[in-house]
């Protein structure tokens, strides 16, 4: 049986090991690998990735609800050695990832150990290609652990517990009690319902000889610094902000699609040859995991509008949109975005 530490009678190796994650659910091969970084380290570093997001199929439990889930896992004594911090995703830019990590490290080292140079390693399992950024820290040790209760993934426990209902074994039994009560909430009952769309939405092209890539066109619309923005009206993502943007038509370009799109959403009071010749960037976002419907690449317009005294253009959701309004970019709020929409305006606007 494997054990979790209970004291410091250890001599530790580190000062400080780090620990990434989603925990999507915390599982008891999340467990094993924080339990043997205790016994080797003073203080353990767990950084929560994927915080900062809407409830969604991938990662439907907040930074908050996690951090219980980790820290009812293990007894009060050591309480004070894990150090648990949320980290948000960004999708198209390594760089501004790996500044995140080290800033939350950081400060950490600055409250734990202020005086001297730290020995700081990352602890984790290279189990695929989701595991590269056990590459991205030359600076600290590598300390590789084996694969712990046969190789345990987070995602079919995930899909198990929506989709059946189930509360699998293989998860600690304080995280198996916080499941339960989490099953009686709303939360549960939208996520649920969501997975069950996505299900029934992929079996629309089940049997089809290879995996369908979808193509899509989003436009990122600004003016006088603000965006411009639509609430969705059906699932996926029912009442999550969005670009304004779909499918692209049998028919037609991609920049004709994204401007169809754009006026059928918002109903944007801009004839179509002016936005046209406001476009003045374009980018393809093409992340796997940038949609739970399947494999779907974008084409971003970035369309900045001159200034008016006049005022931000009227516009009114239609179409797919439940509403549409000018949103102050200084303002947005990750959690509240569809997909990897958020990303997609930090990348074109910075």
């Amino acid at each position: 049986m494997l054990d979790t530490p209970t004291s410091t009678d250890l001599t530790p190796t580190f000062d400080f090991l780090v620990f990434i994650g989603r925990f999507q659910p915390f599982h008891l091969g999340h467990k094993q690998i924080i339990s043997t970084a205790l016994e080797q380290a003073k203080q353990v570093i767990v950084l929560v990735g994927s915080s900062q997001q809407p409830r969604s199929i991938r990662n439907p439990w907040s930074f908050q609800e996690r951090e219980q889930f980790i820290r009812g896992a293990f007894p009060e004594p050591i309480q004070n050695r894990l150090n648990i911090l949320p980290i948000m995703d960004d999708m198209y830019n390594d760089q501004n990832w790996i500044a995140r990590i080290q800033q939350a490290v950081q400060s950490v080292i600055d409250t734990k150990h202020p005086h001297s140079p730290p020995h700081i390693g990352l602890i984790g399992h290279s189990k695929d290609e989701t595991s590269y950024y056990l590459s991205l820290f030359p600076q600290w040790d590598s300390v590789s652990v084996p694969s712990y209760y046969n190789g345990l993934s987070a995602t079919p426990l995930r899909e198990q517990y929506f989709l059946a209902g189930i509360i699998s074994e293989q998860l600690p039994p304080s995280v198996q009690q916080q499941l339960a009560q989490f099953k009686t909430t709303e939360d549960y009952e939208q996520v649920a319902e969501e997975w069950k769309f996505i299900r029934q939405y992929q079996q629309g092209w089940a049997n089809v000889p290879y995996p369908p890539t979808f193509v899509t066109v989003d436009a990122v619309v600004i003016q006088a610094g603000h965006v411009l923005l639509i609430q969705r009206r059906a699932r996926p993502g029912k009442g999550l902000w969005a670009l304004p943007g779909g499918f692209v038509g049998q028919d037609e370009t991609l920049r004709d699609a994204v401007i169809r799109e754009l006026r059928e959403e918002t109903r944007i009071k801009i004839p179509a040859p002016v936005l046209q010749g406001s476009i003045i960037k374009t980018q393809v976002f093409d992340h796997p995991d940038r949609s739970a419907r399947g494999r779907t690449i974008t084409h971003a317009y970035l369309i900045e509008l001159k200034p008016d005294a006049q005022g931000l253009p009227k516009v009114k959701g239609s179409d797919d949109a439940q509403a549409a309004k000018w949103v102050p970019l200084s303002t947005l709020n990750p959690e509240q975005f569809f997909e990897d929409h958020y990303h997609i305006i930090t990348a074109l606007v910075g």
